[in-house]
């Protein structure tokens, strides 16, 4: 058996994790706190549908073995410690004394049952995460094996994602975990009511393992609307609100009682094109005739698209310096950063030029998909986009939408242009890469998200090798070569990384988190 060297140190952070939670001293009772979430979820139920907005509401009433901290670190949670038994198989020891909101203790079956449903899932959302686990094992009430099917460096990573539900419910469909039933967690917050696209009402787990959170009651307000997200902040109806409005900057800095909160995100912005179908159903000639092939196979035209985006002037004018120009998924100094990606700079001219040598010197015409709050500025910034190819010579319809309806879509190659984004929670190249770029394999969970139906065999290879390759050093020039070949290549379109621009009143104390979830139990400070 090979242990873990920090085996000890996980230990100690995870008493160290606790105390410093007990001792922090909770309000008076009836203390509530009102959020304003920039995007409604899809579903409460923790394993149908992977997305940021489910996975931060999830996290108030659920658990994971392990905890993904607000910088990208593996902390203990449901499991103390852990151990790599051999290249398949870690040894997870789980936390004593644990309850569900309903009184029943938290065990190995538990973990089994919700690993086992994450994974099984028809809808497989978690599938980037769940491809892996051939087998759990509850080895005794309070120890649980996991087997995986190749070496899997991010295993820590993604069980981070999974939340555990009660066993009791794990053939529960999704609707009783949204009527109510099904919703019984171990974590900081129980379930009071979900109106869906309006709220989520929640009040506080006093019994919570990691001690009470500050709030007696939470309300998470569904409030996609940038000016009505920014109206309830102004009128005191919220607290704290996620993607503060750009134009609502300087109105919340110039209040007494309102202040401005800001952080780094990992997340990324990107154009993603259906580089797959030979006819795309968004794109024709210009007087809507069929084109003789997708123009988007083509790597000059998808060059051309890029050259012909000014990123610097969206992430000036249109996101008001709330984010910064992006050329692939992570930047310098991130695991699998590669120096070899060729940053693309705004050559308009070069565009039309390249458009030409493709065979389309007049251009073609084409819809772009894209948001209306989910992204920061996201419907702003599909519109820049749409004027930019059109000064190249693409005639360009603009079409957004709620993400309630756009995010069914996207992932699932719909549109033949659109607007997309990733929160690169890891820290690392692989997470975004198997998501969203690798082809998609519904046995091994990869491509889960490919929204454009790119499948480069290359790419394949060595995202199959690097994520079956527990050695760093080994791994990482793997991973900066995938970097490579997305990107020189234009498979996507990188556009910006978000910001985190937040308002919130005077009283309230908060650290952005990069993957840009707001968790009501790691608020502090007072309301009026």
């Amino acid at each position: 058996m090979i242990h873990l060297t920090k085996r000890n140190l996980l230990k100690s952070s995870a008493l160290a994790l606790i105390a410093a939670a007990t001792a922090t001293p909770a309000l008076a009772q009836d203390a509530h706190l009102s959020i304003g979430m920039a995007a409604p979820i899809t579903s409460l139920d923790p394993h149908e549908d992977s997305n940021s907005p489910n996975n931060a509401t999830s996290r108030h009433i659920w658990d994971s073995l392990i905890n993904r901290g607000g910088s990208a670190e593996n902390q203990p949670q449901l499991a103390t410690e852990w151990e790599i038994v051999d290249d398949t198989h870690w040894r997870f020891h789980l936390r004593e004394g644990v309850t569900f909101h309903d009184g029943n203790d938290f065990d190995a079956e538990d973990v089994v049952a919700s690993l086992i449903r994450a994974r099984d899932k028809e809808s497989q959302a978690f599938a980037s995460y769940t491809r892996n686990i051939a087998k759990v094992t509850a080895e005794d009430p309070l120890t649980v094996l996991v087997e995986t099917s190749v070496p899997d460096p991010m295993i820590l990573n993604s069980l981070s994602r999974i939340r555990i539900i009660s066993s009791d419910y794990a053939d529960a469909e999704v609707s009783e975990f949204e009527n109510g039933p099904a919703a019984v967690g171990t974590g900081p917050f129980k379930l009071v009511s979900y109106t869906p696209g309006d709220r989520i009402e929640l009040e506080r787990n006093d019994d919570y393992f990691a001690g009470p959170a500050d709030w007696d009651e939470v309300t998470l307000r569904l409030v996609p609307d940038e000016g009505g997200r920014l109206a309830s902040l102004l009128a005191g109806d919220l607290d704290l609100i996620e993607a503060l409005p750009s134009e609502g900057v300087a109105r919340v800095e110039q209040s007494d009682t309102l202040k401005v909160i800001r952080g780094q995100s990992t997340r990324i912005v990107y154009l993603g094109m259906d580089v797959s179908r030979d006819e795309s159903p968004f794109i024709t000639a210009k007087d809507g005739s069929p084109l003789d092939e997708n123009p988007f196979k083509d790597a000059r035209v998808r060059k051309a698209l890029l050259m012909a985006m000014n990123r610097e002037a969206i992430v000036d004018r249109v996101m008001q310096e709330n984010g910064s120009v992006a050329h692939q998924f992570v930047a310098e100094g991130f695991f699998g950063h590669s120096d070899n990606v060729e940053e693309v700079a705004y050559d308009p001219e070069g565009a039309k030029a390249l458009l030409e040598e493709a065979g389309y010197p007049d251009g073609f015409a084409l819809t772009i998909h894209g948001p209306s709050g989910r992204y920061v500025n996201d419907s702003e910034v599909v519109q820049a986009a749409g004027q930019m190819l059109t000064r190249i010579g693409i005639d360009t319809t603009v079409e957004v939408m709620p993400w309630s309806v756009y995010s069914g879509n996207y992932s699932t190659g719909e549109y033949s242009l659109f607007l997309g984004s990733w929160g690169v929670n890891t820290g690392e190249v692989s997470n975004p890469s198997v998501a969203i770029v690798a082809g998609r394999d519904a046995d091994t969970g990869m491509g889960r998200y490919n929204g454009g139906g790119i499948d480069v065999p290359e790419i394949n290879e060595l995202l199959t090798e690097a994520t079956s390759t527990l050695e760093e050093e080994a791994r990482e020039p793997l991973l900066q070569d995938v970097s490579d070949l997305i990107f020189n290549n234009t498979w996507l379109l990188p556009m910006h990384y978000e910001n985190v621009v937040m308002g919130a009143k005077s009283g309230i104390e908060f650290t952005p988190r990069g993957d840009k979830y707001t968790l009501a139990y790691e608020v502090h400070g007072t309301v009026e």
